[in-house]
């Protein structure tokens, strides 16, 4: 069983064109293979709890936690530990990721869950796994014609990694209303990007099986 996670960021949901490109990319990938499980989860309408003090101490108290304030960083770490694959759509804000998402990072970059501390810095302790994000924006943040500062990628690839993840991919697709020509090379490119990453991770699962002797 494979477990995609879909992370929709975007306060107009279903209608955002990002979250459909993402949805026909995971139909199509989905077709044919029964043994993958999607779990959908569109922040701006999921009403997490904002991080708060009681969050903070209920943390600190025990390793197990039973405030109602860390129930949502529970859930969402859950459904990350049982993903082999996530993908994000998001829209840039004020140059950076929506204020739902940096919530759901608040949650799910927690420490004793998804890192440890060390005398080098944070280690990650979730396992590696493809994380596709397609960035939408009104205005080019990279490539040419760039009219923006880009801080959504370096941002959420460090984030990423801190907790373990470091095979974060980006796409991009700029204009409040882009032309058919860039919608298809998008779509085309996260269907080859959801193709790539399975073989490639779905590989080195069986060589890691194979050296480790286990069948």
């Amino acid at each position: 069983m494979s477990t995609f996670l879909l992370l929709e960021c975007s306060p107009y949901g279903e209608e955002s064109l990002g979250t459909q490109l993402n949805w026909e990319a995971v139909d199509q990938f989905q077709f044919g293979r029964p043994e993958i499980h999607v779990i959908r989860r569109s922040l701006a309408n999921s009403r997490l709890r904002a991080v708060s003090g009681a969050y903070g101490q209920a943390r600190l108290e025990s390793s197990m936690h039973t405030s109602d304030d860390i129930l949502d960083s529970d859930e969402l770490i859950d459904e990350l530990e049982r993903s082999t694959c996530v993908l994000i759509s998001t829209p840039v804000h004020n140059f950076a990721v929506p204020s739902v998402l940096k919530l759901w990072i608040d949650h799910v970059v927690r420490e004793g869950r998804t890192f440890k501390r060390a005398h080098r810095g944070k280690i990650g302790l979730l396992k590696d796994r493809p994380t596709l994000v397609l960035v939408r924006s009104d205005s080019p943040c990279v490539g040419e014609g760039v009219s923006q500062p880009d801080f959504v990628t370096p941002y959420l690839r460090h984030v990423f990694s801190v907790i373990g993840i470091h095979s974060t991919e980006f796409i991009y697709l700029a204009g409040e209303n882009p032309k058919a020509n860039d919608i298809a090379v998008t779509r085309a490119k996260l269907s080859a990007s959801l193709e790539f990453s399975s073989r490639v991770f779905r590989l080195a699962a069986n060589n890691y099986r194979v050296g480790s002797g286990v069948v």
